[in-house]
């Protein structure tokens, strides 16, 4: 099994909106609060991606 690989500050980010997720101050860009862990990974990656981070590149379908 290969490991996708994030840059240290690309998983920093993460981890800190993570930390927002569970202590319940994470907001979606409508404002309403985020429930769903999966979406707040994609917020940090995100977040990471308009950074400029080294993140692997979106999978396309």
């Amino acid at each position: 099994m290969s490991k996708t690989k994030y840059s240290e500050k690309a998983q920093d980010k993460v981890g800190k909106v993570m930390h927002e997720f569970k202590e319940g101050k994470l907001e979606s860009s409508t404002g309403k609060k985020v429930t769903d862990r999966k979406q707040a990974i994609a917020i940090g990656i995100s977040e990471a991606r308009e950074k400029g981070l080294k993140l692997p590149k979106k999978k396309k379908e």
